[in-house]
């Protein structure tokens, strides 16, 4: 199994659903795992309800900072658009996704940001199942 770490800053929306998905998607070939540098200790409620919507859930997910990781090495770290705020996270492979923050967009433009996250993270999957 390869380890995933996806980072944004607040770890409350973009990670989430990119971890949500990974976990669905990765069955039994990655383990996600999530941080921020400035988490604010809970998800957005937008995440999981549209989250849901795809059949996923995410309600027992928490908002944590790099500092509450288990482990700290991983075959992949993915930032979801924060480069210049996130710190070094050690990986094999490092990747950044330019993905914008969805907090303060409308619903159907947070949803379009989920879908976006639901592909690449099925790429990625599909990647990592050509290492």
């Amino acid at each position: 199994m390869k380890r995933v770490l996806f980072v944004c800053v607040e770890n409350s929306c973009r990670s989430q659903i990119a971890e949500g998905f990974a976990r669905e998607l990765g069955k039994g070939s990655v383990e996600a795992y999530i941080a921020g540098s400035r988490p604010p200790g809970k998800v957005d409620p937008r995440s999981v309800t549209f989250m849901r919507e795809k059949g996923i859930d995410i309600s027992g997910q928490r908002s944590k900072g790099f500092n509450d990781l288990a482990i700290t090495e991983f075959d992949y770290a993915v930032s979801m658009g924060c480069q210049d705020i996130c710190p070094y996270v050690p990986g094999a492979r490092h990747i950044a996704w330019d993905i914008r923050d969805p907090n303060g967009l409308t619903d159907e433009e947070f949803r379009a940001i989920r879908d976006e996250i639901g592909e690449k993270v099925a790429a990625l999957i599909t990647d990592i199942g050509g290492d």
